[in-house]
């Protein structure tokens, strides 16, 4: 993200509700964030609200599933895919054609009055040059398993959104799983082809849940539960929520099989090496015009952050095989 709109969206963050977690929108995106400790506290979801799916209620969705799912389970619990192969860490892809939007806001910025006033517009790479280029002297060995979907991790069923990003690290431990890291998505989505989109080099957002209007955020918002509790909140983000069923879009689907991975809903990761209140990560872009790629990663949404936008998916480390 440009200098110019993680500024303003680290304002609107300030301000106390709202933040795009992807880039930035016209009239700024939002992610909610929580107010201090004891607003954190008293918002936090109880115990039954990200429980793992019973029996019972995964049941469902798999009479309507596909009956053969692509990549690879073995070694990994019910739901999870394998993922395994060389990763690059250091990756360059080059954008050759972008969004007419960004190229306008660009010429705006070079002149002297574009120059004073903050870009509101995320950087959308339409195509980029084929193949991307591992710049690493060499590739890591990676082998784990991630959620096929997008939490609650069932498909046909809503994402998870309204979530902070402890909240999610305590959903997945208490499935026996953790929040995903930076370079897992990274690798889950790209595959050993460093694709820029889940699904290639040329951005489609008839393949995933990208691109769709902006719809600016006029009331705060509360934790989900909480916000379902209140008539006004529940009320407004009906009139904000544009996500998708998991699995719904069948060509959004990364090399090994994982759903979802662009745009429908941010993802919260961890960020390995950093300290309280700095772990936490977003990825993978939602519904609006954001980047929606699978490299990006925005880290100045703090961990007790959250979103209409913002949600998750489990990682697991993998039985050989």
């Amino acid at each position: 993200m440009n200098r110019a709109a993680l500024a303003f969206a680290a304002a609107v963050l300030a301000a106390g509700c709202g933040g795009d977690g992807e880039g930035s929108a016209p009239g700024a995106p939002p992610s909610v964030t929580a107010s201090g400790a004891s607003a954190a506290a008293s918002a936090a979801p109880s115990a039954s609200a990200f429980a793992a799916p019973s029996s019972a209620a995964s049941a469902a969705p798999a009479a309507s599933a596909p009956a053969a799912l692509p990549g690879r389970t073995d070694g990994c619990p019910d739901g999870m895919v394998r993922v395994e192969g060389q990763y690059c860490p250091d990756v360059e892809q080059t954008c050759v054609e972008h969004h007419e939007e960004f190229d306008k806001d660009r010429k705006r910025k070079a002149s002297d009055d574009g120059a004073k006033k903050p870009s509101t517009v995320s950087e959308r790479c339409l195509r980029y040059a084929d193949p991307s280029i591992c710049k690493s002297k060499e590739r890591q060995q990676k082998l784990f398993c991630v959620d096929r979907y997008e939490h609650p991790n069932r498909a046909g069923e809503l994402p998870t959104l309204l979530v902070s990003w402890t909240d999610a690290k305590k959903a997945c431990e208490a499935q026996g799983k953790r929040l995903c890291t930076e370079a897992e998505f990274n690798f889950a989505c790209e595959g050993e082809a460093m694709l820029p989109y889940t699904y290639g080099f040329v951005r489609d957002p008839s393949k995933c849940s990208i691109d769709k209007e902006y719809r600016k955020r006029r009331k705060k918002l509360y934790p989900y539960e909480r916000c379902q509790r209140t008539p006004a909140c529940k009320e407004h983000l009906a009139e904000l929520d544009q996500r998708l069923p998991a699995g719904s879009m069948k060509d959004c689907v990364s090399p090994f099989g994982v759903y979802d991975m662009n745009g429908n809903i941010n993802e919260w990761v961890e960020l390995p090496g950093k300290k309280y209140p700095d772990r936490s990560g977003l990825k993978g872009g939602w519904w609006g015009p954001v980047r929606n790629r699978c490299r990006p990663t925005v880290g100045f949404h703090k961990e007790d952050d959250y979103g209409y936008e913002a949600g998750f998916r489990c990682c697991k480390d993998a039985a050989p095989g």
